[in-house]
């Protein structure tokens, strides 16, 4: 028998909270469509393409993916992606921790001392800001944050910080001062604000930021990340992947040693 754990708007689909099935020893994918055939009628569709699968506490994309083998006694958390207004929030998990990512205008009051005030204001929560140039789409995003938070549990951060790391991750560099240089928060340009904690400490931090939100990933930074890491079309064409740029950026990210 394997648990299914429904998260936020997953709840909503099926009424409860948690699925038993005796589903063991197939795919991710087969189980999913098992769960959406045990969905009542007059419920929510469930967007299978719109949600982040943790197996055991872990994001399934860095297993298989769909393709993992669930096996007895597995802990199956389906946690949908959730937008709210027209892409302007995402909610997301990896391992244990809550993460709300956001983008912000920036303007000429948004600089460091905007994030630290933050950091000082929602002591609960881990909060960092990555330039939005530096962030391609939300599959590159969450496999990274995932990278970091994973170092976290398993104490090989980067860092003594979480924050940090997820910094560094981002720029692919252990050196603190190029990260914070190039994808380190800058007045007058948008920036990814990434915020770690509890549902309620971060409600409120978006219920005090919201008015300074913009629409998630408006630019395609692609040209713009090839140059800056030096990656060729000979590199892209040589990685056989639905995402190579992106699988390309996330090994740069996970390479890294302290």
């Amino acid at each position: 028998m394997v648990i299914v754990k429904l998260v936020g708007g997953a709840k909503k689909s099926f009424e409860k909270d948690q699925l038993h099935l005796e589903a063991d020893n197939i795919t991710l994918e087969k189980l999913l469509e098992l769960v959406q055939d045990l969905k009542p009628k007059d419920t929510p569709n469930i967007d299978v393409n719109n949600i982040l699968v943790a197996i055991n506490g872990a994001d399934s994309s860095a297993r298989e993916g769909k393709m993992t083998i669930i096996k007895k006694d597995d802990v199956i958390s389906i946690i949908p992606v959730i937008h709210g207004g027209a892409s302007k929030k995402i909610i997301t998990k990896a391992g244990q921790k809550l993460i709300q990512v956001v983008e912000i205008k920036g303007d000429k009051k948004t600089d460091v001392s905007f994030l630290e005030n933050l950091r000082l204001e929602f002591p609960k929560l881990k909060i960092q800001a990555i330039s939005s140039k530096y962030i391609l789409n939300p599959y590159h995003l969450k496999k990274i944050l995932s990278i970091s938070v994973n170092s976290d549990k398993e104490h090989v951060l980067l860092s003594k910080k979480l924050e940090t790391d997820i910094l560094l991750r981002f720029a692919a560099t252990t050196q603190i001062s190029d990260a914070i240089s190039s994808v380190g928060i800058k007045p007058r340009n948008n920036f990814i604000l990434i915020a770690i904690g509890n549902k309620t400490s971060l409600d409120k931090l978006h219920e005090k930021i919201s008015p300074l939100v913009i629409d998630l990933f408006q630019k395609d930074n692609s040209s713009f990340l090839k140059k800056q890491f030096k990656i060729s079309k000979k590199q892209i064409d040589a990685v056989y992947s639905k995402n190579p740029l992106e699988d390309i950026l996330i090994e740069k990210a996970a390479v890294l040693i302290g």
